[in-house]
């Protein structure tokens, strides 16, 4: 078995502190990525606090995402949360972008995930949906900005 390239990946590598917002509201985190198992995939590990306001409580999100070449060497990705969501994602790479798009049901929502390069050392997170059964239309559900630990 040979080892990924992991190339386009190394702006991600290591711990990054955030802050964000969208329809949960805002919150602040902690995301670490990292290779694993002699590099054969990368885990992304993430800790997000969404403060208290008026109209609910405070709470916590965190979620697992493993990265892997499939047999034919594409990359995929599968995602774990703390509120049981599980998704299987199709990856991209490139030196500044990755994005990770989550196939197409029938009458269910669609996902991407996007960690983009940004400035002065920022990486930039993504988060889109789309309505159901219109796969094509992903609209911003949170954005956030980090920096590196």
């Amino acid at each position: 078995m040979t080892t990924p390239n992991w190339d386009d990946w190394q702006f991600l590598l290591g711990e990054w502190v955030g802050e964000g917002g969208g329809v949960p509201g805002q919150g602040g985190g902690l995301q670490v990525f990292q290779l694993d198992l002699q590099k054969q995939v990368m885990l992304r590990k993430n800790h997000v606090n969404f403060p208290a306001t008026p109209e609910r409580p405070a709470f916590t999100h965190d979620d697992l995402t493993v990265i892997y070449p499939d047999p034919s060497g594409a990359m995929r990705a599968i995602y774990f949360d703390n509120e049981g969501h599980v998704t299987p994602y199709t990856v991209s790479a490139s030196k500044d972008a990755i994005v990770m798009i989550s196939n197409p049901e029938p009458n269910a929502p669609r996902f991407r995930t996007t960690f983009l390069k940004g400035k002065n050392g920022t990486l930039i997170n993504r988060f889109e949906l789309t309505p159901p059964g219109d796969p094509d239309a992903f609209q911003m559900y949170v954005e956030g900005t980090s920096k590196k630990k």
